[in-house]
């Protein structure tokens, strides 16, 4: 044999051998980070060894780390921090000993670590900062205490921080407190989102004798509210406001009748307010014709909270025979500064304002249309379209020079996110990339860093991350990384085959599964077009798909040819309207069929009104979707507008839906 013939025979050889140790290393931290879930300390701790030289090894040492973090030393945790420093291990570590230095109360170890926290994104850890400034520093700021409480309400559930800052900040003098009437408030927002725990750690800062009673009050609301209890003191009437919150949410007109006929006189006007705002809100996602009414009897705007404003500007909105232009102004001008900047709320500000005729108004309307116009979003559209303009593909960014992509490339950690996600361990590989292009480097990555990074997601075919992070450039807008369009031979060719519109699936597709193959929601819809099992066997029979098996719907081409056939039926059930075909494809159909009652209305009225936030949601970003993809795939401006067109109910001259459709 020829010496070249057996120096390639070598070769190959230890190519196979590098491959099979590469697949016994993956092997190892796959099984790690099962054991990690499982909480399998000793199998944690026997692999690690194993995991030694991988790319993932950071991973591998947290998992192991961290599985007995309570009775890890100081020691151990710093020899992790200079083992991996400036990686996201480090930081998710230092998070989480920072929690638990603050459980311990442990304040001089806290104090020393907080500051090398980069992440700085847990508002638990957050808050024990706040705490120790409070505790340590007299000369603290003011805000200090606005921060605290802004916290605290934003955490849906109990957390030791927020609820430690909270209790020692009520009480004493000055602005750096908080009041008894901010805790009762907390206590009331987390009734109204059925958060009973939350509730009680409030109520147990505020008054702990009321435990017993708050009790009775989420066991039966209405046998409370019944008894012989009186509203004298405040605990009481906040008591009672509670109760009526926690009745509105299955009897709202129980609650109404409650108020005006025997607790209105005895609470104060700030607490009939508040629980008059509950009622309309709950009336109002009801799609109920007596919304604004409950929502008239509020005496003060500002009394309610952000959320409350919302749903009465969507029941104004949507009020017989034309919006209530004057409410919806008024209750926008009632939210806090961060609520009426969103592009929402701005645009029916502005709506609003023209509606209202004077050359001052319209003026600014325009003004306000201006700050938002683009095609970033579905109001940014619909504001374009107010100011005369159509949907248009925007410039291109300046191609990425090769030493940018370059960069991308050698950014450890941008690989071992992408690696982590290719091997099946998505969020852990999502988590290390967002902190990769956020947080890895002071001030994170400019937007030129961004594209960059996008562009390898794209590249590596990490579709998610590929939109999410050209997403974040605010002046740059590369439509082909936003936009992308896998499989476009398969998609459009199936569109047009059942004549739907290609444009449409891809927005679909976009927000369903952001073009991830394997992808399983938490009920169970599989692949690009997230179809449940049921609706997979419902609709290959329909069109004839004779021998379908369940396990066909992880392959693409079946996906996509189910799901669009599906989508097909549901849009012709829907008389071709997009936004109730989003819904009932996001929703079930039986849904949006409930939610077009009362007058003929804007679609966007209409969309902004569905009751679940995650199908409103849907609806806009699938249809604004569906109208930049058809500028990019047509060459020609869109309109947004056009393809929502009107929601109302349905003509009795048309047949009845299909109640089959799943």
């Amino acid at each position: 044999m020829r010496l070249p013939r057996i120096l390639t025979l070598i070769a190959i050889s230890l190519a196979c051998t590098g491959a099979q140790a590469q697949n016994r290393g993956d092997d190892v931290i796959l099984e790690m980070n099962q054991a990690y879930q499982k909480r399998d300390r000793a199998r944690l701790a026997q692999l690690l060894p194993s995991a030694r030289g991988h790319a993932l090894e950071p991973w591998a040492a947290y998992w192991e780390l961290k599985s007995r973090l309570d009775t890890a030393t100081a020691q151990e945790v710093q020899d992790f921090y200079a083992r991996f420093p400036g990686t996201y291990q480090e930081d998710r570590l230092r998070n989480d000993w920072l929690l638990l230095l603050g459980q311990r109360r442990d304040w001089p170890a806290f104090a020393a670590e907080y500051p090398k926290f980069r992440m700085n994104d847990d508002r638990e850890v957050r808050c024990y900062a706040l705490l120790i400034q409070h505790l340590s520093d007299p000369a603290a700021p003011a805000t200090l205490a606005d921060e605290v409480r802004r916290n605290w309400f934003a955490t849906r559930d109990t957390d030791d921080g927020c609820t430690l800052a909270a209790s020692r900040l009520v009480g004493g003098t000055g602005a750096r407190r908080l009041t008894v009437d901010d805790v009762w408030r907390k206590a009331r927002l987390s009734v109204e989102m059925n958060r009973p725990r939350a509730a009680a750690a409030a109520i147990e800062i505020a008054s702990p004798e009321s435990l017993g009673l708050f009790n009775e009050v989420m066991a039966g609301p209405a046998s409370f509210l019944n008894s012989k209890v009186t509203a004298v003191r405040k605990a009481r009437k906040e008591l009672i406001t509670l109760a009526l919150i926690r009745l509105a949410a299955s009897d709202a007109d129980g609650a109404a009748r409650q108020l005006e006929n025997k607790w209105g006189p005895q609470l104060s006007p700030e607490e009939r307010n508040w629980v008059w705002g509950v009622i309309g809100k709950a009336q109002a996602q009801r799609l109920a014709t007596d919304a604004m009414e409950h929502f008239s009897k509020v005496s003060r705007d500002s009394d309610l909270t952000d959320d409350m404003l919302q749903w009465k500007v969507r029941a104004a909105l949507r009020a017989s025979p034309r919006p209530q232009w004057p409410v919806v102004l008024g209750a926008v001008n009632s939210m806090s500064d961060d609520a009426r900047a969103e592009p929402t709320w701005a645009y029916w500000k502005a709506r609003a304002l023209m509606a209202q005729g004077s050359e001052a108004n319209r003026a600014e309307a325009q003004r306000i249309l201006q700050s938002i116009a683009s095609v970033r979003g579905f109001y940014e559209m619909l504001a374009l379209e107010e100011l005369g303009q159509k949907i248009s593909v925007p410039a291109r960014p300046a191609p990425l020079a090769q030493e940018e992509k370059d960069a991308a490339r050698q950014n450890a950690s941008l690989n071992r996110a992408v690696m982590a996600i290719k091997m099946g361990i998505r969020p852990e590989g999502v988590r290390e990339w967002n902190y990769a292009t956020n947080l890895a480097k002071p001030g994170g990555m400019s937007e030129r860093e961004l594209l960059a990074a996008a562009q390898l997601a794209c590249e590596r075919e990490v579709w998610d991350r590929c939109i999410n992070t050209s997403e974040r450039t605010r002046t740059e807008f590369d439509v082909d990384q936003r936009f992308p369009m896998p499989f476009r031979d398969s998609v459009v060719r199936r569109s047009r085959e059942i004549n739907l519109d290609p444009a449409y699936v891809y927005g679909l597709i976009r927000q369903e599964s952001r073009f991830i193959m394997d992808a399983r929601s938490h009920v169970g819809a599989s692949g690009l077009m997230q179809v449940m099992p049921a609706t997979a066997r419902w609709t290959a029979r329909r069109i004839g798909l004779n021998s379908f098996t369940i396990d066909q719907l992880n392959d693409r081409e079946t996906n996509i040819v189910i799901g669009t056939g599906y989508l097909k039926i549901v849009l012709d059930d829907f008389e071709g309207s997009m936004p109730l075909a989003a819904a009932a494809y996001n929703a079930g159909p039986g849904r949006p069929r409930s939610w077009r009652n009362g007058a003929v209305l804007e679609a966007a009225i209409w969309a902004e009104n569905v009751p679940f936030h995650e199908t409103r949601d849907y609806v806009k970003k699938v249809v604004s979707n569906a109208t930049l993809y058809a500028a990019v795939l047509t060459g020609q401006p869109q309109s947004l507008k056009a393809r929502l067109g009107t929601v109302g109910p349905r003509e009795a001259a048309r047949p009845e839906p299909n109640r089959e459709i799943p």
